[in-house]
């Protein structure tokens, strides 16, 4: 029986490689820098079609190499697969499409469903997701791919103030149109969302990337109240793209089988992003910037910040774009991005005076493209971080070389 499967398997894959042999291996070439909006980046990705086989597949990965050193401290030479994702999709039917998105970080050791989700197509204007859905708070969260950036890290807000790639269960509605040079899109969702964690954890700070940890929130909500998210982003060919988002909720288990164990507790965040190809030099500039507000309890330390804000600006300009090397359209590209963290606004009750931990970044880059689907980049950073009691800055700079390109 073991040797009849085996000889099975073997003439279906052969049968399968036959198939590819002859043309069947399609590639959907999708340019990750067309124009669209951010919403549209779960789409605006490379896949692959084997024959007529109703299942697409692709994905990307992201390595690198870095020496960084803080305050004349080293960890030395760093070699590090930062992740591999794959993409899976489907047109089930007419106007019924499935997507996915399957992250493996730390060599396996972390494994992540960030997307997957049924999009029900009524009306451009009206549409309806449900699955685990990318709350689209910002711009990065969405547009996150690694091959689409300069830079082997992601943006320090992105990722140390907002919950880089965060996604819960849930339910929403999008829609999208246009007019002339005008184009105008929405999301709005309910899902699940944060916890008491991004009060208690080993960062001594309020940090909602805490909540990330808590997997139970793709099957119940903390809260028992579901997490708001919305946004509107218009684009015009001329002007870009300006988005404007809200995510809010409860976000503590304030009943215990009907009894009162703790008051609501609300968190917001609010964000605006913007983006824009200037059209005389093709220089690209993105950024986003976001501002929470948090209840924090009356007895937490002033450590625990009931406000944040920070963002990034990336800037890139292309230098050559020609033939090089073989590659038909390869460009090189000179790049900085400059960012700025603020985990704790205001103000020490008893002294007045101004509460530190904050962080500002500067990090210049060069980059070249073989295609606009790879990219090799060469970065390096400076940085200084302020403690929460406003000592002097923590120094940290240091260089990195990566590479990233979907598949």
């Amino acid at each position: 029986m073991k040797q009849l499967i085996t000889l099975l398997l073997l003439l279906i894959a052969g049968m399968a490689q036959a198939q590819i042999d002859t043309t069947l291996l399609q590639i959907n070439k999708t340019d990750s820098t067309q124009q669209g909006l951010n919403m549209d980046a779960v789409y605006d990705r490379p896949f692959l079609n084997l024959g007529k086989l109703p299942v697409s597949v692709g994905g990307y990965m992201e390595a690198n190499w870095q020496y960084m050193g803080t305050e004349g401290i080293t960890e030395g030479h760093e070699f590090q697969m930062r992740r591999m994702t794959l993409f899976v999709s489907s047109t089930i039917g007419k106007k019924l499409k499935f997507m996915s998105e399957i992250e493996f970080e730390e060599g396996g050791n972390h494994i992540a469903i960030e997307f997957a989700s049924l999009d029900v197509e009524f009306h451009p204007l009206f549409n309806l997701r449900g699955g685990i859905i990318m709350n689209p708070i910002g711009a990065f969260n969405q547009n996150h791919d690694g091959p689409k950036w300069e830079f082997t890290d992601r943006p320090i807000s992105a990722t140390q103030m907002l919950p880089s790639t965060w996604s819960n269960a849930g339910f929403g509605l999008f829609g999208k149109t246009y007019k002339g040079d005008w184009m105008l899109g929405y999301e709005a969702y309910l899902s699940g969302g944060f916890d008491h964690t991004i009060i208690d954890n080993d960062q001594n700070r309020t940090y909602l990337p805490a909540s990330k940890a808590n997997f139970a929130r793709f099957e119940e909500s903390a809260s028992g109240t579901p997490l708001t998210t919305g946004k509107v982003a218009v684009r015009h060919n001329n002007f870009g793209e300006l988005g404007l988002s809200y995510m809010g909720g409860i976000y503590n288990t304030f009943e215990d089988d009907g009894a009162a164990v703790d008051e609501k507790r609300r968190l917001q965040v609010f964000a605006i992003d913007y983006n824009h190809t200037l059209p005389k030099w093709n220089t690209f500039i993105t950024g986003e910037w976001a501002w929470i507000n948090v209840d924090i309890p009356n007895n937490y330390t002033q450590f625990y910040g009931n406000k944040q804000q920070g963002g990034f600006v990336d800037v890139v300009q292309p230098l050559i774009s020609k033939k090089m090397l073989g590659w038909e359209k390869a460009s090189l590209n000179l790049a900085c991005r400059l960012e700025y963290v603020d985990w704790n606004v205001g103000t020490f009750q008893e002294t007045g005076y101004t509460i530190g931990d904050h962080l500002w970044s500067v990090m210049p880059a060069i980059s070249f493209r073989p295609s606009q689907q790879t990219v090799f980049r060469l970065n390096y950073r400076i940085q200084q971080q302020v403690d929460v009691h406003n000592n002097p800055a923590e120094k940290t700079a240091g260089i990195s070389l990566g590479l990233s390109t979907y598949f």
